[in-house]
């Protein structure tokens, strides 16, 4: 039986990153996945711009997207946007990968290659590393599904029903229908 060989985080960092594919590292394996296609790059520029803009008037912290952020001793992920609330961004230093501190808000476009059980693994490795808040998107069902770490039965809301992106504990004001940016 073959054995896998594992790397640590600074192996992980000295990747070079083909053109095309994605790295994540999960308990020291590496991931690989193949790049976005640009329905999920628009999705995910709305979203940020919408968040972006919010998060300067309102001055109450930082989003980033498509960057790597450290959730335990071996394992990085790249969320497709992250948002850091003021307090948690204040010492994180933003010319450093990964990121060593997990975000308040995670949101992930779920793509056709991903897999349910490899989202539900890393649902709960971001709610496990402090995330408050962790969304997927689903834009072939027009669904977005919201986890806690109080629970991982998460709340499923519905653009066709005027369902909206809001967290109102870590983006007061923010609010958006999921119909305008699930196209």
């Amino acid at each position: 039986m073959p054995t896998k060989t594992l790397l640590t985080v600074g192996e992980y960092n000295a990747l070079d990153e083909p053109v095309g594919v994605r790295y994540e590292l999960d308990r020291g394996e590496l991931i690989v996945t193949p790049s976005p296609v640009p329905m999920h790059n628009i999705i995910c520029g709305d979203l940020f711009t919408r968040l972006s803009a919010w998060a300067n008037e309102s001055n109450l912290g930082q989003v980033i997207y498509e960057v790597d952020v450290r959730l335990g001793e071996d394992t990085v992920r790249r969320p497709d946007l992250m948002y850091f609330g003021r307090d948690r961004i204040k010492n994180v230093d933003l010319d450093q990968v990964p990121l060593p501190t997990a975000p308040d808000l995670v949101i992930e476009v779920v793509s056709k290659y991903d897999q349910p059980d490899d989202l539900m693994l890393k649902v709960r490795q971001y709610l496990q590393a402090g995330v408050r808040a962790v969304w997927l998107l689903y834009r072939k069902t027009r669904e977005a599904y919201r986890y806690t770490p109080d629970s991982l039965q998460p709340s499923v809301i519905n653009a066709e029903r005027g369902g909206k992106f809001e967290e109102p504990e870590l983006l007061p004001g923010f609010s958006v229908l999921l119909s305008e940016i699930l196209h």
